[in-house]
């Protein structure tokens, strides 16, 4: 898929890999852009950098206000060609924590949050996007960003479990979907240069990880992005995670 004359709306576009994209895509020319994200400062200063870019305020754990939100894209500025489900969360807790109080259980109300944004959300805006592209018989294609994760990476059950179901459901989508030409690709980073990485993992820790990767370092978030727009422009990749770790498995 060309990009050109292309609608690609991106949740999670205001901070980090999100907005890496959407800075790399609007130097395309005639592309449309829409963000939908919770952070309405980081929304402001994109509205005011790039006013050409359709930032709306969307809680994507809500259904309702995604099936709203949805609507009124494809209403305008018009049909979606390209989703990216970029928007996650991070959090580290096993399942047991042995403290002097004594046995600690996993948070329920932080594992229901993890699934709630990093799995189900995802679903919620799918289903509404894709609906609304088979209806107008769009050529379209999802990308899903996962994580080397879902592997199953201690201390992080919960985002290690939600990231496993996006790749499942990115393979079962795209056995679906494939006869109305809508293609599905999850993108399994592993540790990348981020703010968000650098806020759940201290300099000690990041450094680690790198000793362990192969290639000996961290990812760049340009590195995901041209992994994010390869999906997109190459029509044979569907059904597919693509892992962008240099080499790393957990």
């Amino acid at each position: 898929m060309n990009l050109q004359h292309k609608h690609i709306l991106i949740t999670g576009g205001a901070n980090g890999i999100g907005k890496a994209l959407v800075e790399d895509c609007v130097q395309l020319e005639n592309m449309k852009i829409t963000i939908f994200d919770n952070d309405i400062d980081a929304l402001d200063i994109i509205s005011k950098r790039h006013p050409q870019i359709l930032c709306k305020h969307c809680d994507i754990t809500n259904p309702i206000l995604v099936q709203d939100s949805v609507a009124e894209v494809f209403a305008n500025p018009g049909p979606i060609d390209i989703l990216v489900n970029n928007a996650a969360i991070i959090h580290n807790e096993p399942l047991i924590n042995s403290t002097k109080q004594g046995i600690k259980p996993h948070d329920i109300e932080a594992w229901n949050k993890v699934i709630l944004t990093n799995l189900n959300a995802i679903f919620y805006v799918t289903s509404d996007v894709v609906s609304k592209m088979v209806m107008a018989r769009t050529k379209g294609v999802v990308i899903s960003i996962s994580s080397i994760c879902a592997a199953g990476n201690a201390g992080q059950g919960a985002y290690s479990a939600a990231k496993a179901g996006v790749n499942a459901a990115t393979r079962s989508w795209a056995k679906e979907l494939g006869p109305f030409n809508i293609r599905f690709v999850a993108i399994a980073p592993g540790f990348i240069a981020t703010d968000t990485t650098r806020h759940v993992l201290n300099e000690s820790q990041l450094k680690s990880w790198a000793r362990k990767t192969p290639v000996r370092r961290t990812g760049e978030i340009h590195e995901v992005v041209d992994t994010i727009k390869f999906a997109i422009r190459n029509d044979f990749v569907n059904g597919s995670v693509l892992e962008i770790d240099g080499g790393l498995r957990i």
